[in-house]
C-alpha cells in the first residue's frame, strides 16, 4: 500500500497474562472508511486501545502519517490528529451538551474559533441542537453517542477510531450518523470503524479488515469481503457480536 496513513506491524498486546493481539499487522489508506469485523474475542476493540496508547505494546510498532507513534500518550496522539470514540458512554452527564463539547475540545490546536465550530457541529446533529443547554444525562443513549462523535469532530482529526457507532441508536439516528461519517470521508478524514452491523458497515466502507485470534485474516476492498462466501457464512449471516 502506497503511503498509508496508519500502519501496524507485528503488534503483540493484551491484559495481564492474557495475550489478545498476536502479531497484528495491517495498513489503513488515507481518506477512506475501513471497517473491522471478526468474532468475539478477535481483538477488535483491543487493537483500537493499542493504537490510541491505552494499552502498552509487548512487541511491534505503529506508524501514523509517516512517523512512529509507538508508546505515545493519548494526549500526544490527539495533538497528532487521532481521535478515539470508544464503545459505551463517555460523556460528562451533569454538564450541558454545550459544556460537554467545550470541555472535550480543550485539546484542540486552535480554540479561538471554538464557539463557531460548536455551532457548526450542532447544525450537523439537529436532534442535539434543541438540547444544547440541557444536561447530557437527559439525552437518550443514541443522542449521547452522537454527542461523543461531535466532541471528537471538534478536534479536527485526520483519523477517527470509532467503536460501535450504531449501538443504542434508532434506525433514523443510525442513518444520520453513517451519513456524517461519509461526509467526513468526503472531506478527507480517515475512519477506522468497528460496527456490530457488519453488512451495513461494509456496504458504506471502502476497505474491510477481518481479525481472528488477534491476527489479520483478510484485508482488502469492502465489496470483496462482502462477496466472499467464507466471510458471509462466518460473520455476515446474522447479527454480529459485541467487539472484543
Amino acid at each position: 500500500m502506497d503511503n498509508p496513513l496508519l500502519k501496524l506491524d507485528g503488534i503483540i498486546a493484551g491484559y495481564g497474562s492474557m495475550t489478545i493481539l498476536n502479531g497484528t499487522s495491517f495498513e489503513v489508506r488515507r481518506g477512506v472508511i475501513t471497517t473491522v469485523i471478526g468474532p468475539n474475542g478477535a481483538g477488535k476493540s483491543t487493537v483500537f486501545k493499542a493504537i490510541f496508547g491505552l494499552l502498552k505494546l509487548r512487541a511491534g510498532s505503529i506508524h501514523f502519517d509517516g512517523q512512529s507513534i509507538t508508546g505515545w500518550s493519548p494526549r500526544r496522539l490527539i495533538e497528532a490528529g487521532i481521535v478515539y470514540v470508544p464503545q459505551g458512554r463517555n460523556i460528562f452527564p451533569e454538564m450541558s451538551v454545550r459544556h460537554n463539547l467545550e470541555f472535550g475540545a480543550v485539546a484542540a490546536a486552535n480554540i479561538a474559533d471554538l464557539p463557531q465550530r460548536i455551532e457548526a457541529a450542532l447544525d450537523r446533529f439537529p436532534a442535539l441542537r434543541e438540547k444544547a443547554d440541557v444536561q447530557a444525562s437527559t439525552l437518550s443513549g443514541g443522542q449521547q453517542k452522537q454527542l461523543e462523535i461531535m466532541r471528537g469532530l471538534l478536534l479536527d482529526p485526520k483519523l477517527i477510531l470509532i467503536d460501535e457507532p450504531s449501538i443504542g441508536l434508532s434506525p433514523l439516528l443510525v442513518q444520520e450518523t453513517f451519513a456524517i461519517l461519509k461526509e467526513l470521508r468526503a472531506k478527507g478524514v480517515t475512519i477506522l470503524m468497528i460496527e456490530q452491523n457488519a453488512r451495513m458497515a461494509l456496504e458504506m466502507s471502502d476497505d474491510g479488515l477481518v481479525l481472528e485470534l488477534g491476527q489479520t485474516r483478510l484485508h482488502g476492498p469492502a465489496h470483496d469481503i462482502l462477496n466472499d462466501p467464507r466471510i458471509a457464512q462466518l460473520f455476515l449471516g446474522g447479527a454480529m457480536g459485541a467487539a472484543a
